[in-house]
Formats: C-alpha cells, sequence, structure tokens
C-alpha cells in the first residue's frame, strides 16, 4: 500500500500477531498496527545475515514524511555496513521521556496481556509531565510528586501501578541505553499506599436477583458471556476473545492457548455452561464467540452491560471481576482445595489463591466438631454440646 495520512487513519487492526502493512515505495519501510489501535512505523532490513524488525516512531509523534525520510536515513546508513540500530553502553543523549515511551510501547508493552493499561497510564499521567523532559533529568522527587498527586485524587490503589510503570520504564531506559547502568531507578524507594485485598463476592442470597437481571440485559451477547463468566470464573479477556474453534464440544472443555499465565489452559464446561454456548447462534465471517458489533470482532467491553445488570440486581458495589471471584468463593466453599481452586481460575502463583483459604475454615469447623464429638464418645465421656445442653436443661 502507498502509506499516506489518510491510509493510516483507515487501518484497523486484523487480528494478527503482527498486524504490519508494507509501503510499496520504500522497501522495508511499514506501519505496524496493535489491538490498541495504536499505529507504528517499522523498518525491516539484513545486517551480516540477520534479519531485524525495529521501530522508527509511534504514529503521531512522527508523521508520514519524518518516518519515511528517517527509514531512507537508516537504509543509507546499511550500505555503508553499518547496522542502523547498533546498540552500545553509552547513554542516548537528548533522548526524551516521549521517546523511551514510544520505545517502551513497541518493545515490551505490546507483547503484554496488560500492555493496554500500561498505555493508559502513559497517556493520563504520565506524558502531560515529563514528555518534553530529558530521560535523564526525572528525578526521584518528580516521582514521589507524581504519586502525591494521584493519590490525593482518592486513586490510591492506581498511583500504586503508576509508580511500578515508571520502575519498569526506568530499567528499560537503562537496559535500552537511554541511561547508564549504574544510575539509580528514580522510582526505587518511592513508598506506596497501603493496599487492602478486594473481598466481593455474589452471596446466594443475591444471586437470583442477579441472575434475573442477567436473562432481562437486553444485549445477548453480553448476557450470555455474564453467565460465562459466572460459570467458568475465566478471565474477561479471555472470555471475550473466545473463538468457536478453542471449544472442544465432544470432550466438552475450552481450550485456551493464549493464557495470562503464559500456558495451555483446560477449562472443562459444566452441562449448563455448555447450554449457554449451545444457545448462542454462530454468525458467519465471525470466528468469535461473543459478537461485536463491528464485522468479523468480537465483544470488546462488557462493562456498560454489566452496570445495568448490577443495578438492577441491587448489587451496585460488585465489580465485573467480582463475578470471577464468585466461582474462586464459593468452589472453596464447597470444600474443594485452594490447589483444585487455583487450577480452576488458571492461578499461576499460589499465593493469588490464599484469598479464598478462609472459606474454607468452615468445613475444618465442621471437621473438627465431628472429631471432638468422636474422641469424647470412644473415651466415655460426654460431648460438649451435650454439656450445655443438660446445663440449659437444669
Amino acid at each position: 500500500m502507498n502509506i499516506t495520512k489518510k491510509a493510516i487513519d483507515g487501518i484497523e487492526y486484523n487480528g494478527k500477531t503482527q498486524d504490519i502493512r508494507w509501503d510499496d515505495r520504500i522497501k522495508g519501510f511499514g506501519v505496524r498496527v496493535y489491538p490498541t489501535g495504536l499505529k507504528a512505523f517499522v523498518l525491516t532490513y539484513r545486517h551480516n545475515g540477520r534479519k531485524h524488525i525495529v521501530a522508527l516512531g509511534r504514529y503521531g509523534i512522527l508523521t508520514v514524511d519524518q518516518a519515511r525520510d528517517l527509514a531512507i536515513q537508516k537504509l543509507a546508513e546499511l550500505t555503508k555496513g553499518n547496522d542502523p540500530y547498533a546498540r552500545n553502553n553509552k547513554a542516548i543523549s537528548g533522548k526524551t521521556f516521549t521517546d523511551l515511551c514510544a520505545d517502551y510501547v513497541e518493545r515490551h508493552a505490546s507483547s503484554k496481556k496488560t500492555g493496554h493499561e500500561d498505555v493508559r497510564r502513559i497517556h493520563k499521567h504520565l506524558l502531560p509531565l515529563w514528555k518534553k523532559l530529558e530521560v535523564s533529568s526525572i528525578t526521584s522527587e518528580d516521582v514521589a510528586a507524581l504519586h502525591h498527586k494521584i493519590t490525593k485524587t482518592g486513586s490510591g490503589y492506581e498511583a500504586n501501578r503508576v509508580i511500578t510503570l515508571v520502575h519498569t520504564l526506568f530499567d528499560k531506559a537503562k537496559e535500552w541505553g537511554y541511561l547508564e547502568r549504574g544510575i539509580d531507578n528514580p522510582a526505587k524507594g518511592i513508598k506506596l499506599n497501603a493496599e487492602k485485598k478486594r473481598d466481593r463476592w455474589i452471596t446466594p442470597t443475591e444471586l437470583p436477583r442477579l441472575a434475573k437481571a442477567i436473562d432481562e440485559e437486553t444485549n445477548f451477547y453480553a448476557s450470555k458471556a455474564i453467565w460465562m463468566y459466572l460459570l467458568t470464573g475465566m478471565r474477561k479477556s479471555e472470555l471475550l476473545k473466545l473463538q468457536w474453534t478453542d471449544v472442544d464440544f465432544e470432550r466438552h472443555e475450552i481450550r485456551l492457548e493464549d493464557t495470562k499465565a503464559g500456558r495451555i489452559h483446560y477449562i472443562p464446561l459444566s452441562q449448563e455452561a455448555f447450554q449457554i454456548l449451545h444457545s448462542i447462534p454462530r454468525i458467519d465471517d465471525n470466528p468469535f464467540i461473543f459478537c461485536g458489533h463491528k464485522k468479523g470482532s468480537p465483544l470488546i467491553n462488557i462493562q456498560k452491560p454489566w452496570n445495568r445488570v448490577k443495578i438492577k440486581a441491587g448489587v451496585e458495589d460488585a465489580r465485573l471481576h467480582d463475578l470471577r471471584r464468585t466461582v474462586g468463593s464459593w468452589l472453596a466453599q464447597s470444600g474443594n482445595s485452594l490447589h483444585l481452586v487455583g487450577r480452576v481460575l488458571g492461578h499461576s502463583n499460589a499465593s493469588t489463591t490464599q484469598i479464598y483459604a478462609r472459606f474454607g475454615q468452615d468445613h475444618v469447623r465442621e471437621a473438627l466438631e465431628a472429631h471432638g464429638k468422636r474422641i469424647m464418645g470412644v473415651a466415655g465421656k460426654t460431648p460438649m454440646a451435650d454439656v450445655v445442653e443438660l446445663r440449659r436443661a437444669k
């Protein structure tokens, strides 16, 4: 294609691992489209028998003409036998925080499951303050002031996440040559806000109202997705991207290859979940189970339907992620081990499952009550419950 501003503005992500549209004027010059909607100019070339693909810069920061001129410049260096992107241990002088962010999105965030959150935080919190600053000029005082500023808005958790992102950005800055390796990370040592683990799940009293509200939701695919969320405990991002080819209808099983844990995750389907899937019609030319408004695309967000459902059900304080937490808590309350709960939810770290440990305490209590009565009975002594009853009778 002839890469122009108009052409780039009209491009949409096609779902491939690497969605790159190549220029028909300069060989090796192209524009890459990410699932988040971000677009970046890239250059591919060979040096010493190896193929390289590198980012020239983000579309919007660079114009098409600037990116094309930069590509020509780098290719000219290549004709002299120089690798235009060979890096050494010297810091890149004059590089701004904007340059670092563009590099970070291209080389790191684009491969993360939560990369879209990094992009959002970069644009909302970081670039407005530091976009024109050189990377080396940002201090610990700057980072601490940012953390305090976000915290004052009442978003203590968000403030912590932003500092974690800044820490990663500056680690990458040293790795990629923006800073000397011996320089301290300015996010190091920032005292984070105390966080409490969220402990909200749908109770048996709330469930009938919630079920009725889900069934009455007018967005058909959102309604089915919420039911599947509640029945399987799948992560929202994995659920909404679910394709028909991911379902083994003979084995009653979902097979997820692209998971947060980085390994294949098998999810057995209960009869109820299986019936939900059977009730969803397949749409021609759309591989996704939960179809979006655009042709061939999945549902991107079900927050608005969920807001309607939770208000109608009278569980306004419940978040969508609490449905996944509900699966874990109900499984734990049914006496299932934490190991099994972790396997169902696809946890890669056992500590993540510990939040459900307290739900198993009722069964521990019941087991010890029965054990105590058996011990006292075999010993020929009156169980404590009977003693209490005798005292009441007197």
